[in-house]
Order: structure tokens, then C-alpha cells, then sequence
């Protein structure tokens, strides 16, 4: 079942995550975290990890919170 996969998964202790960023410009998500980021919301950059600043997370939160998220809905 969904609950028995949750379960044991390594982050079984953690929530699912609201955001995900991607950083260097890449779209894929490479198999990165796929069943707890079913749900999630993904913001796409194309500043490279060691570049992420403050302002970039800002941004990122900014634009996290102009979404309406439906979690799977339509």
C-alpha cells in the first residue's frame, strides 16, 4: 500500500516537501525524490548550486506562493 512504501523509505520520518528547487538550468529531476515529490512544487533555475544565494531562495519562495496548488486535482 501508499502507507507501507512511505514506511520505508529512508525519509519515513520526514514530510513530503512543499518545493523542490532545481538548480543549473536542468529540467529533469533525475529520479529525485519522485515518490515524496508527487506532490510538490517545482521551481526551475538556471543559477548553479555555489551561485544560490539568499535572494535566489527568496525568488523561489516568492514564486512558491503565487501558485495554486491543487495536489493532484484538477
Amino acid at each position: 500500500t501508499e502507507k507501507t512504501i512511505s514506511e520505508h523509505l529512508f525519509t519515513c520520518n520526514c514530510p513530503d516537501p512543499d518545493l523542490i528547487i532545481r538548480t543549473s538550468g536542468e529540467y529533469r529531476t533525475s529520479n529525485f525524490m519522485i515518490w515524496q515529490g508527487a506532490y510538490s512544487e517545482w521551481v526551475f533555475t538556471p543559477v548553479l548550486w555555489p551561485d544560490f544565494t539568499k535572494e535566489e531562495l527568496r525568488g523561489a519562495i516568492l514564486e512558491f506562493g503565487r501558485r495554486e496548488r491543487r495536489f493532484g486535482k484538477v
